[in-house]
């Protein structure tokens, strides 16, 4: 099947400014995306780093009211203006998340929450009506995978059958106008009957390392601003990319 490419700059790209802004939304086909995200606060240091809290959201839906194609593949990269920081914190083990409710993943690694959220997805058996299957979802901080960090993604359905999501996310440094990459491979939802419809995510981990307070997520105000671009693949070949952006004013 042929794949459609869908430009960032003419179908995804928006400067949004602060919380009154209009989310992107983009349509192609059957298929309507809608995404957002920010940060806080907004007035930043233009060189030196500084805590900030991040949230994001995307939501899938077809037109005629179907079950829109599985998502297979999301890529994130985040603005050169942002940086991670892991030193001294915990990190959780993916098999520690195996067949556990989302209480009792929380639980066993407290230390290395980083992050947390919902995701729902729209399920349809043959010869069954269209149901929704929605979870909580904690992001945790993993085991570094060739020098590189890892977020581990946990969330559970129970509907139509129980099924765990463990999903190791590997986070590469790069250069250029984004400085991380983070790559999500979706799993098959309900046997491959289910497609993801929603998610949201939100991140604002503090913690101390030998005697020092430190964020999981730091900003500054180098530009003005601050970029987040996605690229969503789905099963049938749609390919959405595009990035979001949002105004920071230096302080």
């Amino acid at each position: 099947m042929v794949k459609r490419l869908l430009a960032a700059g003419a179908l995804l790209c928006c400067v949004l400014f602060g919380g009154a802004a209009n989310a992107a939304y983009v349509k192609t086909g059957n298929l309507v995306l809608k995404a957002d995200g920010g940060f806080t606060p907004q007035q930043l240091p233009r060189r030196t780093y500084v805590p900030i809290a991040f949230k994001g959201h995307a939501d899938l839906k077809a037109v005629d009211g179907t079950t829109p194609p599985p998502l297979r593949q999301l890529v994130l990269n985040f603005d050169r203006d942002g940086r991670l920081s892991t030193g001294g914190l915990g990190t959780c083990q993916p098999a520690e998340l195996e067949e556990v409710t989302p209480k009792q993943a929380r639980a066993r690694c407290p230390g290395a929450i980083v992050g947390s959220g919902h995701a729902t997805a729209l399920i349809t058996l043959p010869g069954q009506p269209a149901i929704f299957a929605s979870s909580p979802v904690t992001f945790f901080n993993g085991p570094r995978q060739g020098g590189k960090p890892t977020v581990i993604l946990h969330a559970r359905t129970t509907a139509p059958a129980v099924q765990n999501f463990v999903i190791t996310i590997p986070i590469e440094k790069r250069g250029g106008l984004y400085r991380y990459r983070a790559t999500i491979d979706v799993p098959p939802i309900a046997g491959g009957f289910g497609a993801l419809v929603h998610l949201d995510a939100s991140v604002n981990r503090r913690y101390s390392s030998q005697g020092k307070k430190r964020s999981y997520v730091s900003a500054r105000c180098g530009d003005g601003i601050f970029r987040t671009r996605g690229r969503f693949t789905f099963a049938e070949g749609t390919i959405i990319e595009g990035s979001v952006e949002k105004a920071c004013t230096v302080r």
